[in-house]
């Protein structure tokens, strides 16, 4: 399975803002969108220029760079959200969300999406009392995420657990700390999502 195996802090230079995917180390002042001006390479501070086309293209590539995942994942949930009633761009982000590895994170049981997904695929997690190590795994309204007994004492689990008291969990979430125990009570509404992104871009540039 193909992946990105390059220094994740140069995706959030690239972008201009901070994606969260180094975990803790994004709210210190050792993140490099803070100690470092720019996007990336030799031509980083030079003239910028800007186009429909360039605004468009790169908010969807900051979405995939935050949800961890490669153009034809990316383009296959964007075509699922399209083939479904409703608003496309809110359906793409509310699958997005859905996907194990984002509640995972989510509910705090890691330090970053790219941790909770590797959790994922090392087998720490159930869904419904059951292990999958899918990290793309669409959870549905009703199911239950569980760390699996052997992992309820893992370090990196309980410092995630410890670290996410910062975060303020969504309320379509609910969360079972004593027995590392999350819920899906509801789907995600757009107030809900990440007000940060404009899907509507990705539509636009999709639908050209």
């Amino acid at each position: 399975m193909a992946r990105y195996c390059g220094a994740v802090c140069r995706l959030c230079r690239r972008e201009g803002e901070k994606l969260f995917l180094k975990g803790e180390r994004c709210y210190t002042d050792k993140c490099s969108v803070e100690r470092r001006e720019g996007v990336p390479g030799q031509h980083g501070k030079g003239r910028q220029s800007f186009s429909t086309y360039k605004v468009q293209l790169r908010e969807k590539q900051k979405i995939k760079r935050m949800y961890i995942m490669l153009e034809r994942g990316f383009r296959n949930n964007f075509e699922r959200a399209a083939a479904i009633k409703g608003v496309t761009g809110t359906n793409m982000l509310s699958n997005l969300e859905m996907r194990l590895d984002s509640v995972v994170y989510r509910l705090g049981f890691g330090m970053s999406r790219r941790h909770a997904r590797q959790l994922v695929s090392h087998g720490h997690l159930m869904v419904n009392g059951r292990k999958t190590g899918v990290p793309s795994y669409q959870v549905q309204n009703g199911d239950s995420v569980q760390v699996v007994d052997r992992s309820k004492k893992s370090p990196a689990i309980l410092a995630a657990l410890a670290a996410a008291q910062t975060r303020v969990l969504p309320a379509w979430l609910g969360l079972d700390k004593d027995n590392m125990k999350g819920s899906i009570n509801a789907m995600p509404t757009r107030e809900q999502m990440p007000q940060g992104i404009k899907e509507q871009l990705v539509v636009e540039l999709y639908s050209r």
